[in-house]
């Protein structure tokens, strides 16, 4: 069954619009737990957010507050850096995805250039999976990339979406064709297959049919969705268009 993993960053980035520095963040608004709770009553299977370097959204004690709270998984993204690394093996989500980060971007551009740096994230990858945390990359739907990931021993792909959500008439098509066949390749190859970025209450309709998939990540959708209708509801339409618990 495809899974729905949401991921609460932008909930975050409302809270620090009117809280920003605040690292005792329980009493702020709005909430992330009473967030990450209203999906998880909704159905969602996972709750996804990124603790960049900036800590431009989610804080510190955000995430050590959602692995206590948390009914469902958590899937913490990060970059490769040795202070996020720490955080991470101290909190020990279910799963972490590494991901490219650049404190220029607004949010995640592109995938992880895994090929061609496998000696830095080689030992990330060794460290998260000793500590019993799933790893999981997430690249351009790309063979190379595919291929670099399943050698490094990351057990999932994030495909990136973003091209193809971006995409207008035939190059929408050939997009997704390309995810098409990068989920077909790193079946193959033994990987768990997710995707992410850019899916929404429109054009995931097209993305459900990709072969092999397990798990998508969808966050601003939702929570743009959620400012009209609530979380639950957001929630829980954004799985009825998935064909979940139909």
């Amino acid at each position: 069954m495809l899974k729905l993993g949401v991921n609460i960053d932008h909930v975050a980035t409302l809270r620090q619009a009117r809280y920003p520095g605040m690292l005792d963040t329980h009493n702020c608004e709005p909430d992330i737990l009473a967030a990450a709770s209203a999906c998880e009553r909704a159905g969602a299977h996972g709750i996804t957010v990124h603790l960049r370097a900036d800590r431009r959204h989610i804080q510190d004690a955000d995430v050590f507050r959602l692995r206590e709270r948390l009914q469902t998984r958590l899937n913490l993204e990060m970059g490769n850096t040795p202070a996020i690394l720490a955080i991470a093996l101290q909190v020990k989500p279910d799963e972490v995805c590494l991901v490219p980060e650049s404190r220029e971007e607004i949010t995640t551009e592109g995938g992880l250039a895994v090929a061609g740096h496998e000696a830095a994230l080689r030992p990330t990858v060794q460290r998260l999976r000793e500590a019993g945390i799933r790893v999981s990359m997430f690249i351009e739907p790309d063979p190379a990339q595919i291929d670099a990931s399943a050698a490094l021993g990351a057990e999932m792909v994030e495909l990136h979406t973003g091209a193809f959500a971006n995409a207008l008439g035939g190059d929408r098509q050939r997009e997704l064709q390309r995810i098409v066949a990068a989920a077909r390749h790193a079946h193959a190859a033994g990987l768990q297959v997710n995707a992410g970025h850019g899916i929404n209450y429109e054009n995931i309709s097209l993305v459900v049919p990709v072969p092999h998939l397990a798990d998508l990540n969808i966050g601003h959708a939702i929570v743009c969705r959620a400012v009209f209708v609530g979380l639950e509801v957001a929630v829980a339409e954004m799985l009825q268009r998935m064909g979940v618990g139909a």
